[in-house]
């Protein structure tokens, strides 16, 4: 199942997308620090079980294990979460030129930190299949044309948080992969959610959120459990096991489907046809992502 583990990170991403796009909009009243919290403690809940099954193997963890699982929750299940979600709320879900560039340059933050954090090696083909990946990214999205920023004053604010966001997707990459050195996907995926949910109940706690839980509607909590079982919980699931048997390199541009996935879903919900040149993109990243997943990338002994 290793040659398919690239699949898994490109199907965990397009989930992302699908979150993004379909099922957080439904959330936009309510304040993002509960949104995350709540995420975080639902899945938690659902995979309880796993824990469970797997409580012993805790005693085999040192403290860089846990220092990795730390910042995974802080990173990606708590800031990246956050501000990405903030970032869209504040678009609207509606203009997502500036949100989804700046999370086209997650793979640039990611490669850096997998290099300098898991000493790995990246060969030249990588780099110029990367770089094609994130090329066809962008005409995917704005075709030969510039991004549209005259947004108004949201504007700088939602590609700030943008950026955050892919800084910190990018570090909860590679600390993922270290964090799963010692565990399985399972273990790793409860304990990324658990660490998260802590994090997220004194953010929300420390700015009065949680008693705004009264305000989430049944509609909004369907919603939630929806995204738990989907878009949360299991793509992070299917998401451990891909990066479980890959380099952290080859997945941070697997991710890359999240943005494709984004933005192809945004353009046929608001009725738009994707012209012949963004078409192109899409073939050209999809391309990409699958030349890159099938390199063979060398790294240092102590990994």
């Amino acid at each position: 199942m290793s040659k398919f583990a690239p699949l898994f990170v490109i199907v965990a991403a397009s989930l992302w997308g699908v979150d993004g796009i379909v099922l957080q909009p439904s959330l936009f009243n309510l304040p993002v620090p509960l949104v995350v919290f709540i995420e975080c403690t639902l899945v938690t809940i659902i995979l309880s079980p796993i824990f469970i099954r797997q409580f012993p193997k805790l005693k085999t963890l040192d403290r860089m294990d846990w220092l990795a699982f730390f910042g995974v929750a802080l990173f990606g299940g708590a800031i990246g979460t956050m501000a990405i979600t903030k970032a869209l709320f504040f678009v609207n879900f509606v203009n997502l030129s500036v949100v989804i560039l700046i999370q086209k340059l997650q793979p640039v933050f990611a490669l850096t930190l997998a290099a300098f954090m898991l000493r790995e090696r990246l060969p030249r083909v990588f780099f110029i299949w990367a770089g094609l990946a994130v090329f066809g990214a962008y005409f995917m999205t704005f075709g030969l044309s510039l991004p549209d920023f005259n947004t108004g004053d949201k504007t700088f604010v939602a590609a700030t948080l943008s950026l955050i966001a892919a800084i910190s997707f990018s570090s909860s990459t590679v600390f993922s992969k270290r964090a799963l050195k010692n565990v399985s996907f399972e273990l790793g995926t409860y304990l990324r959610f658990l660490i998260s949910a802590i994090i997220m109940i004194v953010i929300a706690g420390s700015y009065g959120d949680i008693k705004s839980v009264v305000e989430v509607s049944q509609f909004q909590w369907g919603i939630f459990f929806i995204i738990a079982s989907t878009t949360g919980g299991a793509a992070i699931f299917l998401y451990y096991y891909g990066l479980k048997r890959l380099t952290a390199s080859v997945a941070t541009v697997c991710e890359l489907a999240f943005p494709l996935t984004a933005v192809v879903l945004e353009y046929f919900i608001h009725g738009n046809i994707l012209k012949p040149i963004q078409w192109l993109g899409v073939v050209l990243l999809i391309f990409s992502i699958l030349k890159v997943s099938g390199i063979k990338l060398q790294t240092s002994k102590s990994k």
